[in-house]
């Protein structure tokens, strides 16, 4: 686990001037991720959840899975199941609170102290509900919802199938704002949450030296659960990844790197259970993406 002050005094210093003279990243949408969609890894989706006994869950609308693998970054392969279904994801959607953080940094409205950083991260590595709060205050209520539906994000579409929503903060407070399509305080669909690591991964969510600082962040979990756990069975895998958990809602998201190997993962549950199915659903997931090269490789 790398020490937080050594990261703002080397990685931040490095960074920044790095991110001084560099331009910010080109507008984005969803389509290029939806021309994505392959035949075969969905196949082996299917099967893996059959597998494991959870497509009555799938069917249900219980469970909603993405899986997008990108180890080639010019060739991304992508499968879901109920991907654009809008569901409760508790602390998922705080990676769209450290998003909007290092998009405001990007425009120069937000500086990236030893403080915050340090925010930042409590936020997402260990969840923190008290520094989440507080990211968010700094970022804006009203502010965040707009960069997330700005035409260079588009993370959610209040006339479509919705996206990665942030209308309350992590307090007792209520909701400032539910999202129009389901009425949600913190939501999120795979599939928007699936696209913005795919972009993250590929150095296209913000500008790189900030796509570093977000994968700085998002690395080392704190929480030893969900897809965390179930890849330790696996060595050698480094996870960057953002869970979230109330009551019988169970979700996580993870940038999964194995050797020459890169993939996204994203699952959210309602279910008492959902927990333990997210575990159980990422070795087999893992191996799907891993093994065929592995295979070819021998070969």
């Amino acid at each position: 686990m790398y020490s937080l002050s050594a990261f703002a005094r080397s990685t931040l210093c490095a960074a920044l001037i790095a991110f001084a003279g560099t331009a910010s990243a080109e507008p984005t949408t969803a389509r290029g991720l939806r021309a994505a969609f392959d035949p075969g890894l969905q196949r082996g989706l299917e099967h893996v959840v059959r597998d494991l006994g959870l497509a009555e869950e799938v069917e249900a609308k219980r469970l909603a899975l993405g899986l997008v693998d990108v180890s080639d970054a010019h060739a991304p392969r992508l499968a879901m199941l109920n991907g654009d279904e809008m569901m409760y994801a508790a602390s998922l959607p705080k990676v769209a609170i450290l998003l909007g953080a290092f998009a405001e940094a990007e425009r120069g409205r937000f500086p990236l102290d030893g403080r915050r950083l340090e925010a930042m991260t409590n936020m997402i590595r260990y969840s923190n509900n008290e520094d989440a709060s507080r990211v968010l205050a700094w970022v804006g209520e009203e502010r965040l919802i707009e960069i997330l539906q700005s035409d260079r994000y588009r993370f959610y579409d209040p006339a479509g199938a919705g996206g990665i929503w942030v209308g309350k903060n992590y307090g007792k407070e209520g909701a400032y704002r539910r999202d129009p399509v389901r009425q949600l305080s913190h939501g999120a669909t795979v599939f928007q949450v699936a696209r913005l690591y795919h972009l993250l991964a590929t150095d296209a969510l913000l500008s790189p030296p900030l796509n570093g600082l977000m994968k700085a962040a998002l690395s080392n979990p704190g929480i030893r659960h969900k897809f965390v756990k179930g890849l330790e069975r696996r060595p050698g895998v480094r996870i960057f990844r953002k869970s979230g958990t109330w009551k019988d809602f169970h979700a996580d998201s993870a940038l999964v790197e194995y050797g020459d190997r890169r993939y996204v993962i994203v699952g959210i549950a309602e279910h008492p259970d959902g927990g333990d199915w997210l575990v159980r659903l990422a070795a087999p997931l893992h191996d799907l993406v891993v093994a065929p090269a592995q295979l070819a490789a021998g070969r």
